[in-house]
């Protein structure tokens, strides 16, 4: 999914990090409108001032359950990224998507999506004309300088679920409880979907190097003994081996995150990530002047075929310089 902020914000973090003594860190959600006045809102809980990556993880959009009857569902224009990887999980509805490697592939409830932007994708997003709710969550990872770079390209996996004790288990990326896929990352990553019963706790076992989030998307949910509202997210440092997760009078589904800390700082401004703000600068400029000016289509970012409609143009970027983070 685009970031279809007209002004996309500059969020600078003041650093600071948890113990395995200390508690949960909550992280509250903010509703960001994207596109007109039949928009889709989705609750963003990273980045933010508080906080920008978990490991490489480096944006979380959640959103829905909406009535594409009143919102009109998804329509994303084909839009640009860089440095980065976009991962798709829905809990309802579907979504075509297409991209400038010519894949034309579906989003289903539990099948992961997955686009390596690398040097540089373009892609579209649209609902299918059948899907009469749309609820899901639109993941990034921040790709390490090394990788940065790579050619592009789109996979397309279906985990298994597996249980781990009364939940269900869903790994989209990396490995947990016996489910997992073996989609491309480019640092060791994990993320995975949990379904945990009413009135029931499990302990999840957790990669100690890790540092973790978990967001609430239905239920209430108490985290390492901490009340987690729904859409909120719940951080955890690095070092501890498990947590324990309960679920309230209703069934608690959650996504999982993880990762080793990345340990570099980025620059993250509309959909590009770059390491400088002379990078974002660089891609904004081909792509206004290769797509959308029409001077070099099949240039840095390809062309998106079969989408009925233009390419969505670049936000102007701010006056000042953007400042790395991480």
């Amino acid at each position: 999914m685009s970031n279809l902020e007209r002004d996309p914000a500059e969020l600078l973090v003041d650093g600071g990090t948890l113990t395995t003594e200390s508690p949960v860190e909550i992280l509250e959600p903010r509703d960001v409108p994207l596109g007109g006045p039949r928009a889709m809102n989705v609750r963003r809980t990273l980045p933010q001032r508080r906080r920008s990556l978990i490991g490489g993880w480096c944006f979380i959009d959640h959103y829905g359950p909406d009535d594409v009857s009143a919102t009109g569902g998804m329509r994303v224009p084909p839009h640009p990224h860089t440095g980065l990887q976009t991962v798709s999980w829905l809990f309802e509805g579907e979504i075509e998507h297409r991209d400038s490697v010519g894949t034309h592939e579906l989003v289903r409830p539990g099948e992961l999506n997955l686009m390596t932007a690398g040097r540089g994708i373009s892609h579209s997003e649209v609902s299918t004309p059948g899907t009469a709710r749309l609820h899901g969550v639109q993941l990034w990872v921040a790709l390490p300088a090394a990788t940065r770079d790579v050619a592009p390209f789109f996979e397309h996996h279906v985990p298994l679920a597996t249980r781990l004790g009364a939940a269900e288990v869903r790994a989209f990326v990396g490995a947990l409880a016996g489910s997992g896929t073996d989609a491309s990352m480019f640092s060791p990553l994990l993320g995975a979907q949990l379904t945990v019963p009413a009135g029931s706790t499990v302990e999840v076992p957790l990669d100690g190097s890790f540092e973790h989030g978990i967001l609430v998307d239905a239920g209430a949910v108490t985290v390492a003994g901490v009340d987690v509202p729904v859409n909120h997210l719940a951080y955890l440092c690095p070092g501890r081996s498990s947590v324990e997760l309960t679920a309230g009078d209703t069934d608690a589904r959650l996504i999982l995150l993880g990762g080793e800390p990345l340990g570099e700082q980025i620059v993250m401004w509309w959909n590009f990530i770059g390491r400088s703000h002379d990078d974002i600068v660089q891609y904004r400029a081909q792509w206004q002047a290769d797509v959308i000016a029409g001077d070099d289509p099949a240039g840095r970012f390809g062309e998106v075929t079969g989408y009925d409609g233009s390419p969505l143009p670049a936000p102007e970027l701010p006056t000042v310089r953007l400042k790395p983070r991480g």
